[in-house]
């Protein structure tokens, strides 16, 4: 999903305005698609690392480390894929002249890590770090594609882009992070036995779900106003963001009023990480859209 994000922005939206001028090549985007992916599996697998103990009970039958793989293998692929992610980075971060971005890759392996290890047990904490990296893959493309080509005669044209950027970021981060608080309804028994501290840990499924109903009105309102604020003019791209990512978020708000079992709240984290997918590919039916009104 982090990949399609990324490779979706530079191949088909950024790839195809013909007056945008790219800092990385083709082949060179992909190298930072590999960095990105790396370092988040790093990260996946340091946390099923720690995770060994509340996987056992929140779900058995999905444990990986210390079942089909013993743990000092895991921590070598977790070294291993965090060198590949790091080194690709500061390759990159050279061969655009801002060796300064690749600290970016140090900071995200090295929060990754300690989420891992502590920040998750922190009451919403862990949520919003997670949330905040998915957030961080989006804005990391305008960061390394346009920004080191952006000069004062394109500086309002790399602006609007780097806008664009931001919103997806910004919607990635809101959706991500109610994913989350969902994740942990869903795995409240392991995380209780683990001596977590998440949120329906503290105050319980049913007002977390209330909680997390209430936050879904955010991304359903900023959706809205930004469909009226700038996708009027595009007819295709609002029937699809309406059909596809605002009538799913509407069904999400109507189920999770009532969830209770933990297999309600396991459909409800898959039907959020559709919406995520169907948001990213609106910027293929965007780009298609402003293809055909040109």
């Amino acid at each position: 999903m982090l990949a399609l994000m990324q490779l979706v922005f530079h191949f088909v939206f950024f790839k195809n305005q013909s007056d945008l001028l790219l800092a990385l090549s083709d082949w060179q985007f992909v190298l930072l698609v590999v960095a990105t992916v790396c370092i988040a599996a790093a990260g996946y697998v340091i946390n099923n690392i720690m995770d060994q103990e509340t996987d056992s009970v929140a779900k058995p039958n999905e444990v990986v480390v210390g079942k089909h793989l013993s743990e000092s293998l895991a921590y070598n692929l977790y070294i291993g894929l965090n060198i590949v992610g790091v080194g690709i980075g500061f390759y990159l971060s050279n061969l655009i002249g801002k060796p300064m971005f690749s600290s970016v890759f140090i900071i995200v392996a090295a929060t990754l890590y300690l989420y891992a290890t502590s920040f998750k047990q922190t009451l919403l904490i862990g949520n919003i770090i997670v949330a905040l990296l998915l957030g961080l893959s989006v804005i990391i493309v305008g960061v390394f594609d346009l920004f080191p080509v952006t000069f004062d005669e394109n500086r309002i044209q790399m602006a609007v882009y780097f806008s664009i950027l931001t919103d997806y970021a910004l919607f990635a981060f809101v959706l991500n992070f109610i994913r989350e608080i969902v994740k942990d309804i869903e795995d409240m028994d392991g995380d209780y036995n683990a001596g977590m501290n998440t949120l329906p840990i503290v105050l319980g499924k049913e007002r977390t779900a209330k909680i997390v109903f209430f936050l879904t009105l955010v991304p359903i309102a900023l959706l809205l106003l930004y469909i009226n604020k700038n996708l009027l003019t595009l007819e295709w791209v609002m029937y699809y963001l309406l059909l596809f990512v605002t009538a799913p978020l509407l069904y999400f708000l109507i189920k999770i009023w009532s969830a209770k079992t933990k297999k309600d709240f396991n459909h409800l984290s898959l039907i959020l990480k559709l919406v995520l997918l169907f948001g990213i590919l609106s910027i293929v039916v965007i780009t298609v859209n402003m293809k055909l009104n040109a």
